[in-house]
């Protein structure tokens, strides 16, 4: 298979979570418009109703699906007991990929494939179709961040969860992320390295969305390409500022036109607005407007 379960790699700028064990905000997901729906069988959900949230989730599916954006359920984890139980009820043809939290090592994302290929068999979904999105949250997984993201060829994205990883290292959440600069920077690069997409933790005060916004445009710069929501307000804030903006988008197109006349003139560089343009900075114009394609926008900021 394609890395990732599809030929191109996919939008996701926004992610939903919605409890498992909640019918009420899972029949409401279904008229929102993240990037993909994340019903939650881990976190959550209470461990006493765990089994109801599955059967809850498996009998939804299907109409998640139609409505448009990708599912990506989150299981529980591999020390749970519940993961194998949980892939059986979620794999299948109406699910794009699966979310599975605090993976540590190279190999239980081996383990994991594993199971999801045979939970494809016994479901019917096609061989290979279903992707990993994979939770780095602690400090063995950071260190082991690349061989974790090169695993398997089903992994999509890798995602950080700040709150885990700060209770593993016993330290406390700071306003400015200064605590957890390095363990960002350390997953965005191994995402990259591996060609998939670093997707950023939570932003839990949902009620302040400007400080969400800053918190998103600092996830950017550090390589992020989305981010997980925790409410439906969040969407919204997440998709543009995970988007290249109408400015970005036209400023890189002036930049490769300028090169590729300068190229048509037989010169390796040129310059735009007093500012050196060589293969690098044309190169990152490019990626940027296929990020706008693929995002099937054209600019929805100033």
């Amino acid at each position: 298979m394609t890395r990732g379960a599809a030929s191109t790699v996919p939008t996701l700028r926004s992610l939903l979570f919605v409890p498992g064990n909640q019918p009420g905000m899972l029949k409401k997901a279904l008229g929102l418009t993240p990037d993909a729906y994340v019903p939650d069988l881990e976190d959550s959900v209470p461990d006493g109703e765990k089994d109801a949230a599955r059967s809850l989730v498996a009998a939804v599916l299907p109409e998640m699906a139609r409505a448009g954006p990708l599912v990506v359920p989150r299981v529980n984890a591999m020390d749970s007991g519940l993961l194998e139980a949980d892939l059986k009820a979620m794999v299948g043809p109406d699910t794009f990929g699966i979310s599975v939290g605090k993976i540590g090592t190279a190999s239980e994302v081996d383990h994991v494939s594993r199971l999801v290929e045979q939970a494809e068999r016994d479901n019917g979904a096609e061989p290979g179709s279903t992707g990993l999105v994979v939770w780095l949250e602690s400090a063995l997984a950071i260190v082991n961040a690349y061989s974790i993201c090169a695993a398997s060829t089903r992994t999509v994205a890798v995602a950080f969860g700040a709150e885990d990883f700060t209770n593993d290292m016993g330290i406390q959440r700071r306003d400015d992320d200064a605590e957890i600069a390095y363990a960002r920077s350390a997953v965005s690069v191994a995402a990259r390295a591996a060609g998939i997409l670093a997707l950023d933790t939570p932003f839990f005060r949902f009620r302040n969305p400007a400080a969400l916004r800053e918190d998103a445009l600092e996830a950017r710069t550090y390589g992020f390409r989305g981010k997980f929501a925790i409410h439906p307000a969040q969407i919204d804030i997440l998709n543009k500022v995970f988007s290249p903006t109408r400015t970005e988008v036209g400023h890189a197109r002036r930049v490769v036109e300028a090169f590729e006349e300068a190229e048509r003139a037989g010169r390796g560089s040129t310059s735009l607005d007093g500012v050196l343009i060589d293969i690098p900075v044309v190169k990152r114009a490019r990626n940027l407007l296929r990020l706008a394609e693929t995002a099937g926008h054209d600019g929805g900021g100033a």
